[in-house]
């Protein structure tokens, strides 16, 4: 295999990239333990041993890493490794790794965000949530289903009212627009919340 380029990362680290389009990230003392330059030859004796000594120990401790700050799902994972230049092969090793653990679930992952944020926001709102950060259809579902009853929503909806210090009987239609839009920018569907508005106030 040939090193078309090494590109600086930063004062610790450059990025070799082979002709075969993959590339990895090494410290410079490691370029420079395996004598790499550009042009130069890799054979896959050497990839295989900065693969297996180098790159899944260190994608593993970084997952690992990620995960000790705050509870992350496997996309939000796969983007930080990618972020990082390393290959998809070693990513997915890394994530199977700490899924093994069952250090990376995203289920729970949705089942917390849900049940930390089911008084603050709407359904559709944790579900586009969710969604964003990568988590499946099918958990995100299974995670709203589990934590989150469909009452709560209008519930939800007159808590908001209340705060807002609405009331229908002294507010006018002007009123009652500025506090729908509210809702509606809270991600409350139009049916619960004029539900709430005619009937719950």
């Amino acid at each position: 295999m040939q090193i078309v380029q090494i590109v600086e990362l930063d004062k610790k680290r450059v990025r070799v990239r082979l002709d075969d389009g993959c590339s990895f990230p090494l410290y410079k003392g490691e370029k420079k333990q395996y004598g790499l330059q550009e042009g130069g030859e890799l054979s896959q004796e050497q990839f295989e041993e900065i693969r297996r000594e180098i790159l899944i120990k260190r994608a593993r401790r970084r997952t690992m890493h990620l995960l000790e700050k705050m509870d992350r799902t496997e996309n939000q994972l796969r983007t930080k490794l990618r972020q990082g230049y390393y290959p998809e092969d070693v990513i997915e090793d890394a994530l199977s790794y700490v899924k093994g653990y069952h250090y990376v679930d995203d289920l729970r992952y949705a089942q917390n965000y849900v049940r930390c944020w089911k008084e603050k926001k709407s359904r559709r709102m944790l579900q586009m949530e969710l969604q964003n950060k990568g988590v499946s259809k099918e958990w995100v579902q299974q995670a709203l289903d589990e934590e989150y009853q469909q009452e709560n929503e209008q519930e939800q909806i007159l808590t908001w009212i209340q705060k807002k210090n609405y009331s229908p009987e002294t507010s006018d239609i002007r009123e009652k627009h500025r506090i729908y839009q509210f809702l509606m920018r809270k991600g409350f569907c139009s049916h619960d919340i004029l539900h709430v508005l005619d009937h719950l106030t």
